[in-house]
């Protein structure tokens, strides 16, 4: 295997310039991935701790083994080493409540307002103290409580007592703990067969005390139906130095099963929208699952809003992905050979204002119906394509697949050519959310397209 890439002026490998007879690839997720990289034309599976050129792993993996790895120019991991700084619900909030201060400092109040998408959060126990100040100036409202390194809905709960909290803090409130815990994950089957023992929306690094966070519970959420929801989308980040992210047209909104309702808060159905929770639910119907594609969501909400309202929410939403990426763009270690697919659950109000909730590391991609399977097959194929381990891309693209570049260094202009931004006078973001996915269309002009110039450039 010979590897002779040269570089780009953007840093990109230079597709015409690499002779690799097979990429190989490692990993231990068995689900829809592992079905997408054996599909892959070329690429070829390694099993043991040999050699590989791509290694989609877990975070324990990476902890234990990355420092100790020599990896070669070419070679590409699914994680950034401390993706935790915004995938573990603590350092999210305390990175974002940084960046908020500095945008205060360097631009303004009216600035760093654009910050406010994140419900009001204290670290438990360490914040205890200034948490029982807060609560105590608006009684009667709800609380959530989040253990920051679990998922799939395991260790919430929701109050309004601070006695609540005095029990776990003396380490008396498992009762409700365990209530509201979702059941172990069974081994589920992916409609090609594959099974996925790992169901866990995020394998979230472990740590030796169970730290919390006490946050504002959203007591207002859009309902569909009289029920809640919440928004999968998904990210991919290909360089934090300089900061450079795809948003994928595709994802979801996650319905509870019961109808939403304030007067019973120890009810995981109403409140949880995981299909960890859903799933365990005696209404839960397997074949209709409780998820809506993006783009039913989208036209739904244009046909009872309008269109502009429906911009304005998803421009609110572009807002906070570009912000928590720079609110940890200083702190994650950015590595050349890392890569992040992240998952971003967003909730949205009555008002049609979108809060984060938080951002996952590892994204499920265990399939729960067929149009489930088939988005993350596609979500994985493009994210393959933009990682783009074959060399076939210029490094100019702001569209492969589903995926459009958001970001790249700067705001990117769905408009050609570089756009003046002093005033961003008619400057519109490269996202399209919730939008028409002809990636199938887009992805053989996209190949035929650089073909042609790699036959001419010869």
């Amino acid at each position: 295997v010979i590897d002779i890439r040269k570089e780009n002026s953007q840093g990109h490998p230079q597709g015409s310039l690499i002779q690799r007879a097979s990429i190989r690839f490692k990993t231990t997720l068995m689900n829809t991935l592992m079905d997408v990289l054996r599909h892959r034309p070329g690429w070829v599976e390694v099993k043991d701790e040999g050699e590989w050129d791509f290694y989609w792993c877990d975070v324990s993996w990476l902890r234990e083994n990355f420092d100790h790895t020599y990896m070669d120019e070419h070679v590409r991991i699914s994680h950034f080493r401390n993706h935790y700084e915004l995938t573990r619900k603590n350092y999210m909030v305390k990175n974002l409540k940084r960046f908020r201060k500095q945008l205060e400092r360097e631009a303004g109040k009216l600035e760093a307002a654009k910050c406010d998408f994140f419900p009001k959060t204290f670290e438990m126990p360490c914040e205890y103290h200034l948490f029982v100040e807060e609560f105590r100036k608006n009684p009667g409202i709800t609380w959530i409580m989040k253990p920051v390194a679990r998922s799939q809905g395991k260790g919430i709960f929701l109050f309004r007592r601070l006695k609540d909290i005095m029990d776990w803090r003396k380490g008396t409130a498992g009762k409700k703990l365990t209530s509201l815990e979702a059941p172990p994950a069974r081994n589920t089957v992916n409609p090609s067969g594959s099974h996925d023992s790992r169901s866990s929306d995020d394998q979230k690094d472990e740590i030796p005390v169970e730290n919390y966070v006490a946050q504002r519970y959203i007591e207002n959420p859009y309902l569909i139906g009289g029920r809640k929801f919440d928004l999968r989308v998904y990210v991919l980040v290909m360089s934090y130095i300089p900061l450079r992210a795809w948003l994928y047209r595709d994802g979801f909104a996650r319905f509870s099963n019961t109808r939403f309702t304030l007067s019973s808060i120890d009810d995981q159905y109403v409140h949880l929208t995981n299909v960890a929770v859903q799933k365990t639910s005696p209404d839960y119907h397997p074949k209709k699952g409780c998820k809506w594609m993006l783009q039913r969501f989208r036209q739904y909400l244009a046909s009872k809003h309008g269109p502009e309202a429906v911009e304005a929410l998803f421009s609110d939403m572009d807002n906070i992905f570009v912000r928590s990426l720079q609110s940890v763009q200083k702190v994650i270690i950015s590595d050349k050979h890392c890569f992040e697919l992240y998952g971003y659950d967003i909730l949205i109000d009555q008002n049609l204002k979108p809060w984060l909730l938080e951002v996952n590391a590892s994204p499920s991609l265990t399939a729960s119906s067929q149009e489930d399977y088939e988005l993350k097959t596609c979500l994985l194929e493009d994210t393959l394509h933009v990682v783009d381990m074959e060399a076939r891309l210029t490094g100019r693209e702001k569209r492969v697949g589903g995926f459009d570049l958001m970001w790249n260094d700067g705001p990117v202009s769905r408009e050609e050519g570089t756009p003046d931004l002093s005033g961003m006078g008619n400057f519109v973001t490269n996202t399209h959310l919730g939008c028409i996915n002809d990636r199938s269309n887009q992805l053989r002009q996209l190949f035929r397209s650089l073909q042609s110039q790699k036959k001419a450039s010869s």
